[in-house]
């Protein structure tokens, strides 16, 4: 059972958060009314994962994330974000946020995510350490539209991502997060052909995606995911068999958007958790890159002495 800490000044949100974790078996739950106090929470009894809200006086959620990610390093967090503060949502899992979740949306998707971000980061410990010895892996993995297989694969990819220096845990945790992000456009907007379309609201897009899931020519469709790790970097590609995904209809202002249509979320959160991100000029491939820290320590270096 998760040990988590949940932060907001609203009353009435931080204990909404908390029964909401505790009624679908989460627990304990530990409450803070702002960032400085999360962190005095942390420093005398370690959380498993931190549930912030954004914005908060005394230490808002966006410098909770950078100083949780300085001191505790191996604790993801989570932020809840009101309407209008999507943008700096974004800059939050730029900055090393595991994920984030707007507080219209915290009944339908809140432990959801916090359940698969404490299930990533609860791994075995002797295969952790076989892992760290890991030199180069290759893989490549082929199946239909079968969603209950994403998390397995995130999973499996985690795991080796331990062979690569990165920053932290929570950069693990957040590479999982982009890739599992990846592999539901091409599902949802590849395989099943759904449209990147603003009307559509979560309800009819999932309604949708169930009912493509099963029918021709959408369920006969693959996907085919490919990593190759090394010490220095991982790259996926993600190949999907229907037609081209469209990015120009994503719309100007999808990070509002994304509030309210969750489905949008991932062009969001990808390309702020992976280094780089390409989407074939066909739309059948999504290719990700991660660098090990070694590698963005010299690209930084490289750059200031420019």
């Amino acid at each position: 059972m998760a040990h988590i800490l949940v932060v907001d000044d609203s009353a009435a949100d931080r204990i909404l958060a908390g029964r909401l974790l505790e009624k679908d078996g989460h627990g304990p739950v530990r409450y803070a009314v702002n960032g400085l106090e999360a962190l005095a929470h942390a420093r005398l009894d370690r959380p498993d994962i931190i549930v912030s809200d954004l914005q908060m006086p005394e230490m808002d959620g966006l410098q909770l994330v950078e100083a949780a990610r300085d001191e505790f390093p191996s604790i993801p967090v989570v932020l809840m974000t009101a309407k209008g503060s999507e943008e700096i949502a974004a800059e939050a899992l730029r900055k090393g946020a595991a994920g984030y979740v707007p507080k219209m949306a915290l009944s339908r998707q809140l432990t959801e995510i916090v359940q698969r971000i404490v299930n990533a980061s609860g791994a075995d410990r002797l295969h952790t350490r076989l892992m760290h010895a890991l030199a180069e892996d290759q893989c490549c993995f082929r199946f239909t539209n079968d969603p209950e297989l994403y998390d397995a694969l995130v999973a499996h990819f985690q795991q080796l991502l331990r062979c690569i220096r990165l920053r932290d845990e929570s950069a693990r945790l957040r590479a999982g997060v982009a890739v599992r992000a990846a592999l539901w456009i091409a599902h949802h907007h590849g395989n099943l052909e759904i449209p990147i379309d603003p009307q559509l609201s979560d309800e009819a897009f999932n309604t949708l995606a169930e009912q493509r899931r099963w029918e021709a020519p959408y369920a006969t469709r693959s996907i085919e995911f490919r990593a190759s790790v090394n010490r220095e970097r991982a790259e996926i590609i993600i190949h999907h068999e229907g037609p081209g995904v469209d990015l120009g209809k994503l719309p100007s202002n999808v990070e509002g958007l994304a509030a309210e249509r969750s489905w949008l979320g991932g062009f969001l959160v990808i390309p702020a958790i992976m280094d780089e991100v390409r989407y074939a000029a066909d739309g059948h491939t999504i290719t990700l890159t991660k660098h090990s820290r070694a590698s963005q320590d010299n690209e930084e270096l490289a750059f200031a002495e420019e």
